[in-house]
């Protein structure tokens, strides 16, 4: 091939290191609005008086609007295909406040210190609420976040707002307790992660304005353009043709723009004044008031024989979905389904799912989608029957983990024949082994002064896309200049996709990357997609596009038959020109797209196919950490962290080395440094980025990527997905690395010093 599977650089690099004028508010009209909203200072509070008159009398104040001007229409804000598994239970502003930082009014003024000034003068009355502040006192909770009538599915989901229950979501394969009992050893372990900001270099933002037909355009920072679109019309009660969306570039999402948070309030504003109107979130805004990773307790069992056959595997899992339910069961269900089928060992498996609401900032997608919580339960029971029966941890997965053609019942949600058809995790794990010096290192070597290193290992996978909702079509144009222009509705989110989506095109049509101009995500111009999320652009979006292509060259030679009067078999395309086999004729591309507007030849050559997920292969990877542990501080440092990737055909090799060292790194922050916290009275304590602590390139080692494709025969040249796998084996790698060290075993992310010095000093 000579394009794909290539390091070629990304179309928008330069323009992006350049600091080009390519993102939302580089766009914004300047003589825009400025929206601030009003937000609660309590997490539970019904508002009994909101008094306005004041701020809409200040200086530049254009509009002013809460719960009584908006229409009440319940909603998720979830940017998932129709209809949502999500519940239904926000309004745009609503008279119950359900956590600190819920929006109670929205201002717009003409500058952003007027905004603010007037957001300051408006008065509240409320009816305090006793919150519910620990999810796990959540379920049968006095307090009930949300009422019956306050809450819509489309279907069951497991909803039960009389018992604070967002979803449930529960999987079995034979008689657990049956194969639990008949083992030889059975392990139980319960285990905590927290909630995880999505901490993207570009918050929230959108803009809108009324185009010269009145209707209305909105460019938003969004991973999902269709969906904005859609839900925003249906809330403000109006027809998806009067509405456009444009994604312009994204600056980072890792899942927190797969919500419409923030465009209904400037629609209204601009619907209401007529004028431009932008809400930008600031840093605090965006840590506080949007969405979060899942907090979760999963309670893990597991048996096996004395040789670490595994015979039996129970997870239970209580979710904090915080104030409303955006994703709550689809993240149950990935929880499960793209983690358990890792180990394909016929056994008994059952998984149990609840998500709670509580009296906190709401949680939704997130880089992995509830996986890598369950995986660092998994993974971390895995290693502890390894070091049980003192063997090799290696040694336990070799004996256990899924293979190509394995079976397990919990594969592909269940919809498809659950068999595996392409995996090469065998071949990670020695790799990674061979990476991170195993055979020399393991478990443990004691340095001189204090210190002990250790190393570690587990496994993981996820999906590529979700089977039977995600969709994707791509146009393709050949222009009369002889150039092509490809249309898509994914999202690049700095991750390259408009790269790999270009790169499949032009090895079909043998031409160069700068022969193809990629357009994306604007439901004026663009194709339906249903957005980038899932680890679908490659896959699903790929596959559109190569389908695509394959036609467009298909409908080139037609018509170059056509204009030499010849059979088709008997026309040559080089992606240059095209040619008679004979040789009589000839004639570039150029001219031969000139011809075909000319009214000599049949027109323009554009078409469009449409890609399905009717499958989700998994991607593999397996992680391996090496960590210094200081015995008399408890302090622990990633020496090294080696990670081999199952991905299937790396389309372009520098793009997935990137996408894998900055999901160690992310994932690295999840095991050690991350946590989003919050006071005794539920207001969140870590809203900024001194106080939340990122991973710097200090505090993740060196990371060694490799890779071992196999080979996915439904993938776009073989390939899968890349971009969330890697995110997941850091924790219960980093995890099991410590216990190699100094013996002590956390089951709490994220780990601190004092939890590893407390361990020590309980040894």
């Amino acid at each position: 091939m000579k394009i794909v599977s290539k390091s070629v650089n990304k179309i928008d690099g330069m323009e992006l290191a350049m600091g080009k004028p390519l993102f939302v508010d580089d766009l914004c009209p300047k003589d825009a609005l400025h929206i601030k909203l009003l937000r609660s200072p309590y997490p539970f509070a019904k508002i009994k008086h909101i008094d306005t008159e004041l701020a809409k009398q200040a200086d530049g104040v254009k509009c002013v609007l809460t719960y009584q001007d908006v229409p009440e229409k319940l909603h998720t804000i979830a940017a998932e295909t129709y209809p949502e598994p999500s519940p239904y239970n926000r309004m745009l502003l609503g008279s119950t406040v359900r956590y600190v930082g819920d929006p109670v009014a929205v201002v717009a003024a003409e500058t952003l210190s007027q905004a603010e000034q007037a957001v300051a003068l408006i008065r509240v009355e409320y009816e305090i609420v006793e919150p519910v502040l620990d999810f796990e006192q959540a379920k049968d909770h006095l307090s009930l976040l949300h009422q019956p009538e306050e809450v819509f599915t489309n279907f069951d989901v497991g909803s039960a707002p009389l018992r604070n229950i967002a979803a449930a979501y529960n999987r079995n394969h034979e008689d657990v307790e049956k194969a639990l009992n008949e083992c030889d050893i059975v392990l139980e372990e319960t285990f905590y992660t927290q909630a995880q900001a999505h901490a993207m270099l570009e918050t929230h933002r959108a803009f809108t304005y009324l185009d010269g037909r009145g209707r209305l355009v909105i460019v938003s920072s969004t991973q999902s353009a269709f969906h904005v679109r859609r839900i925003v019309a249906s809330v403000l009660n109006m027809p998806q043709s009067s509405i456009r969306v444009i994604k312009p570039r994204v600056g980072g999402a890792f899942g927190g723009k797969n919500i419409v948070l923030i465009e209904g309030f400037a629609a209204l504003v601009t619907l209401k004044t007529g004028k431009p109107a932008k809400i930008i979130y600031d840093r605090r805004e965006c840590m506080t008031c949007t969405n979060s990773r899942h907090a979760m307790r999963i309670k893990v069992r597991l048996g096996a024989d004395k040789e670490g056959l595994m015979k039996a595997l129970d997870v239970e899992v209580l979710s904090n979905t915080g104030a409303y339910g955006e994703h709550a069961p689809d993240v149950l269900c990935v929880s499960c389904t793209n983690t358990l089928p890792i180990y394909g060992q016929p056994m008994a498996v059952r998984y149990s799912g609840t998500a709670v609401y509580t009296n906190k900032v709401s949680a939704g997608a997130f880089r992995g989608f509830g996986a890598p919580q369950s995986n660092f339960a998994i993974e971390s029971m895995v290693n502890m029957l390894a070091a049980r029966l003192a063997l090799d941890p290696i040694f336990v997965r070799e004996r256990n983990i899924i293979c190509q053609g394995g079976f397990h019942p919990f594969l592909n949600g269940g919809q498809k024949p659950p068999r595996v058809t392409s995996c090469s995790l065998d071949q990670c794990i020695r790799r990674g082994k061979e990476l991170i010096g195993w055979d020399q290192k393991y478990p443990c070597r004691k340095l001189n002064n204090n210190k002990v290193r250790g190393v570690g290992m587990a496994v993981a996978m996820h999906g590529s896309g979700i089977i039977g909702v995600q969709t994707a079509v791509a146009e393709l144009r050949l222009n009369d200049g002889g150039s092509y222009s490809l249309f898509v509705g994914s999202a690049d989110l700095g991750t390259g996709s408009d790269t790999i989506l270009a790169q499949i095109a032009a090895e079909i049509l043998e031409t160069t990357m700068e022969n193809i101009y990629v357009l994306s995500a604007d439901t004026d111009l663009t194709p339906y997609n249903t957005g980038a999320y899932a680890s679908c652009t490659t896959y699903i979006t790929g596959n559109a596009v190569l389908k695509a292509a394959r036609l467009l060259r298909e409908e080139i030679i037609k018509q170059g038959a056509a204009c030499c009067k010849k059979d088709t078999e008997s026309i040559q395309f080089d992606g240059n020109s095209l040619s008679s086999a004979d040789g009589i004729w000839q004639m570039t591309l150029a001219d031969f797209a000139a011809w075909s507007v000319s009214g000599k030849g049949a027109g323009q050559l554009s078409v469009s196919a449409t890609a399905l997920a009717e499958e989700s292969p998994p991607p593999f990877v397996a992680g391996f950490a090496e960590v210094e542990v200081d015995i008399t501080s408890g302090q622990v440092q990633v020496i090294n962290f080696a990670a081999v990737v199952d991905c299937g055909t790396l389309i372009n090799p520098t793009l997935a080395r990137v996408q894998a060292e900055g999901g160690i790194a992310q994932g690295i922050g999840f095991a050690m440094f991350e946590e989003v916290r919050y006071t005794k009275a539920g207001r969140m304590l870590a809203d900024n980025f001194v106080q939340y602590h990122i991973p710097t390139r200090q505090d993740v080692g060196n990371i060694m990527i490799g890779f071992a494709p196999s080979y996915e025969s439904t993938g776009p040249f073989g390939a899968k997905s890349v971009g969330e796998v890697v995110f997941t084996t850091p924790p219960p790698a980093i995890a099991d690395a410590i216990y190699n060290a100094v013996g002590v075993r956390v089951t709490e992310l994220p780990i601190t010093s004092e939890q590893v010095l407390r361990g020590i000093r309980n040894l």
